[in-house]
């Protein structure tokens, strides 16, 4: 008779605890999914800018690797081979012979800026817009100077001045001198995209403090990095980001560099 009223009551004990596991579960899978929905407002970075600017330019990390942390992105390849845009989720180099190659996703990258590009902000833009006026335009409508940013900016450039950096061969010169090889390109009345980010001033040395432009052609043409523009008939669209994450070279030449100095006049001469 026990057994009789035992097993119904066993039977039930255990219904309800596999019940409570399965909705335990659903639970942790609902958490975990808004968590990775909110990885988007990440801006990840490969190296440090000072790095570059002392000549670290062999990289381990690949492209395939970088997709998986965003879809807009900007940088350079092993070897400082040219500038890179990521559009999209599409990622291109642009060379020194003025032309667009797309990325093998087996490249790899010395140093890159990278987040899934998500508008928190469209302004339309006055033309005739220069460089200048248009960092003070953002300026205007950036909620804080704390955090991180995304921006695109599309539509038709009166003017756009770019440029992309040759190959180098070991042992590599400092960026500074690099640059001094860089081939111009000027387009006028162009349609495109530039792709950018602005980091806050306490990141100083670790990226570029301020704006870091890119272009690349509707077309998939030309591009470069951005020294000067002329705006058209544009509209920008800027990103919220509030998270940062950094990967660093595990050896090579980044442990040897001297990352501690202050490199601000060397970047400047870079940038500019």
């Amino acid at each position: 008779m026990k057994r009789t009223i035992f097993r119904p009551v066993l039977s039930v004990f255990i219904a309800v605890v596999f019940a409570v596991t399965i909705v335990a579960a659903m639970s942790g899978c609902i958490k975990e999914t808004a968590i990775d929905e909110n990885t988007h407002d990440i801006l990840f970075q490969v190296s440090t800018i000072n790095a570059l600017l002392g000549s670290v330019y062999d990289g381990e990390v690949t492209f395939g690797e970088l997709k998986r942390h965003g879809d807009f992105a900007i940088g350079t390849f092993n070897q400082l081979d040219g500038e890179m845009i990521g559009l999209n989720g599409k990622f291109y180099q642009a060379k020194t012979d003025g032309k667009i190659y797309l990325v093998d996703d087996l490249m790899k990258t010395p140093f890159a800026v990278v987040t899934f590009f998500e508008a928190d902000k469209t302004i339309k833009l006055d033309s005739g817009t220069g460089i200048d006026e248009l960092k003070l335009s953002l300026n205007d409508i950036l909620p804080t100077k704390n955090i991180f940013y995304a921006i695109k900016i599309e539509g038709t450039f009166k003017y756009i001045k770019a440029r992309s950096v040759p190959k180098q061969e070991k042992p590599y010169p400092k960026l500074v001198d690099v640059v001094k090889q860089q081939v111009i390109f000027e387009y006028n009345d162009i349609e495109g995209t530039i792709v950018g980010f602005w980091c806050p001033a306490y990141v100083k040395g670790v990226n570029v403090a301020g704006y870091h432009f890119h272009f690349i052609s509707k077309d998939k043409k030309s591009g470069g990095h951005i020294l000067d523009c002329t705006v058209g008939d544009a509209t920008a669209e800027i990103d919220y980001t509030n998270e940062f994450t950094m990967v660093l070279p595990k050896a090579g030449d980044f442990y040897d560099s001297e990352l501690g100095t202050d490199k601000k006049e060397e970047l400047d001469s870079v940038e500019k």
